[in-house]
């Protein structure tokens, strides 16, 4: 008998090693009161306004285990009240989360630009449900499985909303299929390639013989590429630019710089190679989505050639081109500084017009933060300051408020922002307010104006980059919900990081 027990002992050792890592391990997870301002795991969201797939409704949404798991019309849930708690929302939207499928948290490496603790806890204030990050302004880029590993880690239990993530197409992992075969495998939803410098070393540019290798893999995954869409022309008026001729605090200067031309002559090229996403072709499955248009003119009509010819193809533009033109910005605001550019009025005015007319797909925030230093708002040299457009807690109030000149409806942002950019990033069951989706909710008051400061509790770091300061925007978000958790409501978010690293499978 001694000698059993004994020789039991070492498989016993292990057994309850694991016991004791399971117990800790669970122990440490935050409670649902941590997670959720609203600890209730059964619920009823009701109100007046219900923004559905199959229109918008007076009624409610059921919620239970984070899901939504009925939808009712008031006449018909009534009776039911006392199955679960209800919060009543009278007259306020209640709109499936939006989905922003390109913004960058700069975690692990540059946290100081932003994190994921004030990233995503801004993106909740701003009634984002979840978002996928980009594969540059972090360090290491995600160009590699093993700056993947990395970029989960930088995440884990540090996340408010749900967070997906975009790999990088280089020119170093191009042509190797088994690396992009690797990093698709640890579960990025798709990649993502630049055709001029991106600004950042370890990601340098990709052509369109890149991108045709890129397409190939993806088709086997059936994920998108996403391609920021500009290739460097020679310049008009160069030598003028670079003998400082034009002033570099002029906005007019920076947009000499960038021209429209750039954004059609990679359209272009691109459009060489997603012949092949059609049916039929070598990269079918595959998916080629155009990041932050800003030119409405011959490259989105080069565009719209490659829909009707039956290319696999997408593309979104971003509140701040929809907001704001070149005749606004004024001397050394290097706050509006991105790429592309901001265009001028007439430009802005068809940007409108396509997305209103479904030639524009979908919207995105494009949010590019930095420090403040580098975006040199004392210098104002436009030529100089690091480009991006700080933006996250704004979106929707912003598309409201431009949009609303243009009609735009409840049922168009929910499209624009939630449903499309889903099926983007394959997200099943995100996108819409239906039945099995996770309960991924924004509520807010259409009506309702804010103005914005660097004093709103919304702002979680470095105010003083915004390019909406001093606006007056119409559509206060009230609370955001993700997977059924109360993570933002008022001022207020959740004590705890409760939002899921989203890996493809």
């Amino acid at each position: 008998m001694d000698y059993l027990r004994w020789g039991l002992l070492p498989l016993l050792v292990p057994l309850i090693a694991s016991f004791f890592l399971f117990y800790i391990k669970n122990s440490t997870k935050p409670s649902q009161s941590e997670c959720s301002l609203f600890p209730h795991d059964h619920y009823w969201i009701s109100s007046k306004r219900i923004v559905t797939s199959d229109g918008t409704i007076s009624g409610a949404v059921e919620i239970q285990g984070g899901n939504i798991i009925s939808v009712v019309e008031e006449g018909d849930w009534q009776g039911n009240i006392r199955r679960g708690q209800v919060i009543d929302y009278g007259e306020a939207v209640v709109m499936p989360g939006l989905i922003d499928v390109h913004a960058h948290l700069d975690d692990p490496g540059r946290a100081e630009w932003e994190g994921f603790p004030s990233g995503t806890r801004a993106a909740a204030a701003g009634g984002i449900t979840t978002l996928i990050d980009m594969p540059l302004n972090s360090f290491p880029s995600t160009v590699s499985v093993e700056a993947f590993k990395l970029k989960i880690e930088a995440a884990e239990q540090r996340i408010y909303i749900d967070v997906g993530f975009w790999g990088g197409l280089v020119p170093e992992n191009a042509f190797n299929a088994s690396a992009l075969e690797s990093i698709l495998e640890a579960g990025v939803l798709g990649l993502k390639s630049f055709m001029c410098p991106s600004g950042i070393n370890d990601f340098p540019m990709t052509n369109a013989s890149h991108i045709k290798e890129g397409l190939s893999i993806l088709a086997k995954y059936k994920r998108p590429l996403l391609v920021h869409a500009e290739i460097q022309q020679e310049l008009e008026g160069y030598l003028e630019l670079k003998d400082g001729a034009d002033d570099a605090r002029s906005y007019s200067t920076y947009l000499k710089t960038r021209p429209a031309s750039w954004e059609e002559a990679a359209i272009r090229e691109l459009l060489t190679v997603t012949k092949d996403t059609r049916t039929g072709g070598h990269a079918e499955g595959a998916h080629l989505h155009i990041v932050h248009l800003s030119d409405a003119r011959s490259s989105l009509d080069l565009i719209k050639e490659a829909k009707s010819g039956g290319d696999s193809v997408t593309v979104e533009t971003c509140p701040h081109y929809l907001a704001f033109s070149a005749e606004e910005i004024q001397d050394g605001d290097t706050r509006f500084k991105c790429a592309p550019p901001i265009r001028d009025a007439a430009n802005r005015a068809k940007l409108w017009e396509a997305l209103m007319d479904g030639h524009i797909d979908m919207l995105s925030s494009d949010h590019s933060p930095t420090v403040p230093e580098l975006k040199l708002l004392d210098d104002g040299n436009f030529l100089k300051a690091w480009g991006g457009i700080s933006s996250l807690q704004f979106v929707l109030p912003v598309t409201w408020s431009y949009g609303r000149k243009y009609g735009i409806t409840l049922q168009q942002l929910a499209s624009w922002w939630s449903e499309k950019p889903a099926i983007l990033a394959g997200l099943d069951l995100k996108g819409a307010i239906a039945i099995g989706n996770h309960a991924d909710i924004v509520v807010w008051k259409p009506e309702e104006e804010l103005d914005i400061n660097d004093k709103l509790p919304i702002h979680l770091k470095h105010p003083s980059i915004s390019a909406y300061l001093g606006s007056r925007l119409s559509g206060k978000v009230l609370a955001t919900f993700v997977r059924g958790n109360l993570v933002y409501k008022e001022g207020r978010h959740a004590p705890a990081a409760c939002g899921v690293p989203i890996l493809a499978r």
